[in-house]
């Protein structure tokens, strides 16, 4: 009889903690929109063109830069938290044998908060449509939205881009 009550227990302690770990991703709070970005430390610049596997989602000129806490992250590859990595995507136009930004896609934020975002590597994730600072492409879908793909990362801090030499 005590083994059954353990087991009991047991179970309804890894349900508890399971049902506890999805109601902490659905609730995790909205990551802030970076006001001043462009001011912060520019990590690096890119392009990606028609042919890349990502074209259709991220295809354009990318800007991506970090606040100063994780400017630590991108030197000794540990994210403290508050740690913000900002990805500006602007269309890429030809104009006189020169690309050039075109429209504001999105702006994509990455906000390390260890707690806050356990569910995500403590990493929370948006997308901001075009110039907008409230419009919010991904909300409660950022596990499936972006961090399925930052998993592949794990070891890099789920952080994909490199500090420009």
């Amino acid at each position: 009889m005590r083994i059954i009550l353990s087991v009991i227990a047991t179970v309804v302690a890894l349900f508890t903690v399971a049902v506890t770990g999805l109601a902490a991703a659905a609730d995790a709070p909205p990551v802030p929109y970076p006001k001043d970005y462009r001011d912060w430390h520019h990590v690096k610049s890119m392009v990606i063109s028609p042919g890349h596997a990502l074209y259709d989602s991220f295809g354009g000129i990318h800007h991506l830069y970090a606040n100063k806490v994780a400017l630590q992250g991108y030197i000794t590859g540990k994210w403290p938290d508050g740690a913000v990595i900002v990805f500006d995507l602007l269309d890429a136009k030809v104009a006189d044998n020169a690309v050039i930004e075109g429209a504001r896609k999105v702006v994509g934020v990455m906000h390390r908060d260890a707690r806050k975002y356990a569910a995500t590597g403590g990493w929370g994730y948006e997308e901001f449509k075009g110039d907008s600072t409230s419009d919010r492409a991904v909300g409660a879908s950022a596990s499936t939205a972006c961090h399925h793909c930052h998993v592949a990362q794990k070891n890099a801090g789920y952080v994909f881009s490199k500090m420009r030499p």
